[in-house]
């Protein structure tokens, strides 16, 4: 068992209680510390007492796994307007909704498609575009997540 999923085994059903979910951990090395970032979600989004709530609650969980044989900063954060789709449930609450996709590779040329969001499977995303609706096969892709224009 990896030290990520030793921690999530250890906080995700804590944090369901307190009404987040629970959406990613990250371990980076940061001007050589150890930082380990939990991102949390609910569905009205996260707001910075959310982020210290959560903070609270699983600090002491993690001072119990002691992940680190120095010391480390913990980090919790909102995923993010535009964060990476990493589940399923991350494509479903995004249906019928515009999102970007980066491809491993150009298809027609281009390596950035945007569309409309319409269906996931284990095989492909269905996208509907300006050119209509395209079948995209999931293992090419690199990532999706919601489109964001500031305008």
């Amino acid at each position: 068992m990896t030290l990520i999923d030793k921690i999530k085994n250890k906080i995700v059903i804590p944090l369901q209680e307190l009404g987040y979910e629970l959406v990613d951990i990250e371990v980076t090395k940061k001007f050589g510390q150890e930082n380990l970032t939990i991102y949390i979600d609910k569905p009205e989004g996260i707001q910075l007492d959310d982020c210290e709530k959560a903070h609270h609650l699983i600090d002491p969980i993690i001072e119990e796994i002691d992940p680190f044989d120095e010391t480390y900063i913990l980090n919790v954060s909102s995923p993010g307007l535009d964060r990476h789709f990493k589940t399923q449930r991350d494509f479903e609450r995004n249906y019928n909704k515009n999102i970007e996709i980066k491809l491993i590779s150009p298809l027609k040329g281009k390596k950035y498609i945007e569309g409309i969001l319409i269906n996931r499977d284990d095989k492909f995303i269905v996208l509907k575009t300006k050119q209509g609706e395209t079948k995209l096969e999931n293992t090419k892709i690199n990532f999706a997540r919601p489109l964001v224009k500031f305008e």
